[in-house]
């Protein structure tokens, strides 16, 4: 399960990248098509969707490597079993967020099919299709969230996990 969840987080990293790629891609033809007098249709809102992506695919990649923001201005002040009690109220409150956030974007995911949603901008793209990638990142983000729950749950400290661990043992 372990190499799984890894994978997994490794995979949405590396989707994040792609969605970066993409914004650069759709930035150059922008910029040729200034250039040439040619001009895309839909650019700046494809540009929007993969940064939307890039950004929905990395928060759990990012939560695993122990490079998020957390709120250390506060745990550094707690020890013991009074940190430990705030870590588990932090995470719990935020597997529920992520959790109600997931189900609410695959309802929007959803209905925008259901009903066919197009965008307003140029492109009059079917919204479902860049909505499914920031569902899937969100939904990514809260594995992750129940990971770090089980983290703590087992006496590792979150901020220390494995892949950060391991990524400064590299540097």
């Amino acid at each position: 399960m372990r190499r799984f969840l890894d994978g997994l987080y490794e995979a949405s990293g590396w989707a994040a990248g792609a969605g970066m790629v993409a914004i650069l891609v759709v930035t150059l033809l922008q910029i040729a098509g200034g250039l040439t007098d040619f001009y895309v249709r839909g650019t700046d809102a494809y540009a929007g969707y993969a940064m939307a992506a890039s950004s929905f695919f990395a928060l759990a990649s990012t939560l695993r490597r122990g490079e998020h923001i957390r709120v250390t201005l506060i745990l550094q002040r707690f020890e013991g079993r009074v940190r430990r009690l705030f870590e588990f109220w932090c995470l719990g409150a935020a597997n529920v967020v992520t959790a109600f956030f997931a189900w609410y974007a695959w309802d929007m995911v959803y209905w925008s099919w259901e009903f066919e949603s197009r965008s307003d901008s140029m492109d009059a793209s079917l919204l479902w299709i860049p909505q499914t990638a920031m569902a899937a990142g969100i939904t990514i983000l809260f594995v992750a969230f129940v990971d770090e729950f089980a983290d703590v749950v087992r006496g590792r400290d979150p901020a220390k996990n494995d892949l950060s661990a391991e990524l400064q043992h590299t540097e």
